[in-house]
């Protein structure tokens, strides 16, 4: 981000948004996802009516351009997309969602911190002062994680809707690797033709591609009014979670 602090207050100012309370929410691939479900809470609970969830990173300011086992899959973006709260949930809404975490696998995606320890003055006091690190992964860990994980979290979220596999129009999946659409994709008996993707154009742009990928598919018309869309958002942490909506 361009501020640690935060950057939701500034977007919200530069929108006109003044009355609506925006705050980060910080989940790396996962977070668009992350940040869906928990705007869904606020609108189920009759705290707030509508909501913008923004996904937005900017990996290639975070990347070793040495390394080309990460430099050459990441990309930069940004995506949004409004909620607005419904009584009619079979014209549109959020149907059901899970989501996990699992900090034992944290080592196999990270941007970890790198401080420099500095002395303050003759009484042993010290505190550390730096950046962060480029991001290192273990790419066939993470494989491993996505194809193992993400099949599973998107069947209990269509338990949770109440919603079979042959009722979802489109599979949207975090842009990480096409193959990982491809292995979730054929062990929920989905084919590819209904597989939302961009990657080819974009690379993993983190938080921002399921945003980017469903407004691309909205755009060209792929994505209709009424149709079930079965959303899974997977990466460091380790995070992963699925939704299932319907767009309206």
């Amino acid at each position: 981000p361009d501020d640690l602090f935060a950057a939701a207050p500034s977007v919200a100012a530069a929108i006109g948004a003044s009355r609506a309370f925006a705050f980060d929410l910080t989940a790396a691939c996962s977070g668009f996802l992350a940040a869906s479900v928990t705007a869904a809470q606020f609108l189920h609970s009759g705290a707030a009516k509508r909501a913008i969830v923004i996904g937005a990173d900017a990996l290639s300011r975070w990347v070793d351009w040495g390394d080309r086992n990460t430099c050459v899959l990441f990309g930069d973006g940004a995506g949004a997309m409004v909620l607005e709260a419904t009584q009619d949930e079979s014209a549109s809404g959020f149907l059901g969602f899970e989501i996990h975490s699992d900090g034992a696998g944290y080592c196999h995606l990270k941007l970890p911190f790198a401080g420099e320890t500095r002395s303050l003055g003759s009484k042993g006091q010290s505190i550390t002062t730096g950046s962060y690190s480029p991001i290192t992964m273990a790419g066939k860990e993470v494989y491993k994680f996505a194809t193992r994980e993400v099949p599973r979290v998107l069947e209990e979220a269509l338990a949770n809707a109440g919603v079979k596999v042959d009722q979802v129009d489109w599979l949207l999946l975090h842009q990480a690797n096409i193959r990982i659409m491809e292995v979730v994709a054929e062990r929920l008996g989905i084919p590819m033709d209904k597989v939302l993707h961009n990657l080819e154009e974009y690379g993993n742009t983190s938080a921002a591609s399921i945003p980017l990928a469903l407004a691309e598919a909205v755009a060209s018309g792929k994505v209709k009014k009424g149709d079930v869309i079965a959303c899974a958002g997977f990466g460091a942490g380790l995070t992963w979670g699925a939704t299932v909506f319907r767009w309206g």
